[in-house]
């Protein structure tokens, strides 16, 4: 299905004039080789724009529209027009000579083919080039001697036959058509389009996977006879033909390219599309599930707005948005020379709008500095931000990204991993507060009722471990008023211990709150000795002697929320 899906957004994006065609494709490309129509060498030139990132100026590689490479693994194999100083000059800093030589005869053998017989002065040029070149002599080139160093580190060179890049002559064009589209390998029936089609022994790299190698990675290989059956090699263990192998890695390409629409979640990297390729998409998409602000981002009302009407199924004109259309979302992990898929779903766009709604309503919570939670915000708060890898846990990244996207039951693990940091650093932030309340509000437990599950503070909750968070942050409070700068409050010394032994701590601290209040002014005592008294009307005379994960969840909430409680405007 991801395949599929892929085929068909690369046929969307051809529609619309957005991706190369077959045996074409974008690549960086470092230097221009300047030749005349007898192969003379005249001028090296870089190809460089200038772009800015944060207001800073910077140049990189212009991109240009060439033949698509060959993928290499160990073995030699030419690209036709665009290579680095290896294959087309023969020289390279590698050490092994011999194997430049391959390289150069390789790529010397291949364009020979493909351009002896075009009689223009583009195609000539190359050949004559060819034909003169001696790799050993380049020392006496004076055109290539101050761009030497630069060449051997690896930059891809193109031909520029008096003025014209050698890869936008049409005849070129169509030489490299026809020989792209020659059947060189067994017809199958391709798994992807159904179709006979040649079969792809080997796909295109994949690049721009975060962690993934820079060379490209495959999402399709077999390169171990443990991966094989019936004596099938490479590809003909899944066969797909040559079109649909180039068709969905170039549309993944692309959408892995556009870095302003590439997210990241843990090691994860998220792309998606819509059916039809059309951009309003991906931009709503990525400005409410991650957060993303852009140019033209909307405000916060505005999207709220948006997102409801398309969660009712309603199309939003303005925008023209469906709410019945496709919409793919695709997260892909390295995985040494190859790719994982740590998630795929496929919806519609106003389901996915309706499940990601919810989850952000489930989330809301008073003291929290975000309207919409982003993925990247909550996946923060279950990881160690002191250690020295700050990364969430890639497993539970993807599963949290799952149930997010299909509305399904959050992982156990996500209220495991926040509980592990509370009860680490004894702090309960927004964040955490929101994802406790969103955990049991999505997987509902008698123990931690809905009466506590709330946006803010719910003074008539009786629930016993919620009005014990009450309390505990009331006597917390009061001993910051008695002792004004005091370095270890009660919060330090006995809160994990009061979330699940409540019968042991609490009268400890009563004691303490005691010696606390003794200390304050007589109207701060009056304030806190109604606070309190209200409290303990609710829990009667004993205490619960151990409290489960519901319980603790309960527990952490009514502090969060009596906490928050005291920041609030008071008005007159």
């Amino acid at each position: 299905m991801i395949l599929q899906a892929l085929v068909s957004l690369y046929d969307d994006l051809l529609a619309r004039g957005a991706i190369t065609r077959p045996g074409w494709s974008k690549m960086k490309i470092g230097y221009a080789l300047c030749i005349d129509a007898e192969g003379i060498l005249l001028q090296v030139i870089p190809l460089v724009t200038q772009q800015k990132r944060n207001v800073k100026p910077y140049l990189v590689n212009q991109e240009q529209v060439v033949p698509c490479p060959v993928k290499r693994s160990s073995g030699i194999a030419a690209n036709f027009l665009c290579d680095n100083s290896g294959y087309i000059l023969g020289i390279d800093d590698k050490g092994k000579p011999e194997r430049t030589r391959k390289c150069y005869e390789a790529c010397k053998a291949l364009h020979l083919q493909l351009l002896s017989g075009i009689k223009n002065e583009t195609a000539q040029g190359i050949v004559n080039f060819f034909l003169k070149w001696e790799p050993l002599k380049c020392d006496e080139n004076a055109a290539l001697f101050s761009a030497k160093d630069d060449l051997l580190k690896g930059a891809n060179l193109v031909f520029r036959v008096n003025g014209q890049f050698a890869h936008e002559n049409s005849e070129i064009q169509n030489a490299w058509d026809a020989h792209y589209s020659e059947e060189q390998g067994p017809k199958i029936r391709c798994l992807v389009s159904g179709e006979l089609d040649e079969l792809a022994l080997v796909h295109p790299a994949l690049k721009g996977v975060n962690g993934a190698q820079s060379s490209g990675a495959a999402l399709v290989s077999f390169n171990a006879p443990a991966f094989c059956s019936y004596q099938r090699e490479q590809g003909a263990n899944a066969p797909i033909g040559k079109k649909a192998a180039f068709a969905y890695t170039t549309a993944l390409n692309h959408l892995l390219a556009d870095r302003d629409n590439v997210q990241q979640i843990g090691d994860t990297t998220v792309v998606c599309w819509a059916d039809g390729a059309e951009p309003q998409y991906q931009s709503l998409a990525l400005s409410f599930l991650f957060g993303q602000k852009t140019e033209s981002s909307l405000t916060d009302d505005e999207l709220h707005a948006i997102v409801c009407r398309l969660a009712d199924g309603k199309p939003c004109s303005d925008l023209h948005l469906d709410p019945k259309r496709s919409f793919y979302i695709l997260g892909l992990a390295p995985n040494a020379a190859r790719l994982s898929v740590r998630f795929f779903l496929r919806s519609t766009f106003g389901d996915l709008m309706k499940n990601v709604n919810a989850h952000h309503e489930r989330m809301r919570i008073v003291g929290s500095r975000f309207s919409y939670v982003p993925l990247w915000a909550l996946l923060r708060e279950t990881a160690n931000q002191n250690a020295k890898d700050k990364s969430p846990s890639p497993v539970l990244s993807g599963s949290v990204a799952r149930a997010i996207f299909s509305g399904t039951r959050y992982p156990a693990a996500l209220l495991e991993a926040t509980m592990l940091r509370i009860r680490a650093e004894r702090e309960i932030t927004p964040g955490r507060a929101a994802i406790l309340k969103a955990y049991y509000l999505k997987n509902p437990d008698d123990r931690c009722p809905k009466e506590v599950l709330t946006v803010s503070l719910n003074e008539n909750s009786t629930n016993i471990p919620y009005t014990l968070g009450r309390l505990f942050a009331v006597y917390e409070a009061a001993q910051e008023r008695a002792n004004p700068g005091v370095n270890a409050t009660i919060k330090d010394r006995y809160f994990n211990a009061a979330a699940t032994t409540p019968a042991i701590i609490f009268p400890m601290l009563n004691n303490l709150y005691c010696h606390h209040i003794k200390k304050l002014e007589p109207g701060q005592r009056v304030y806190f000795e109604k606070q309190v008294g209200a409290l303990t009307d609710v829990l009667g005379e004993s205490f619960p002697t151990r409290f489960g994960l519901p319980e603790q969840g309960a527990f952490q909430l009514g502090y969060y929320h009596q906490k928050q409680k005291r920041f609030e405007k008071k008005e007159n």
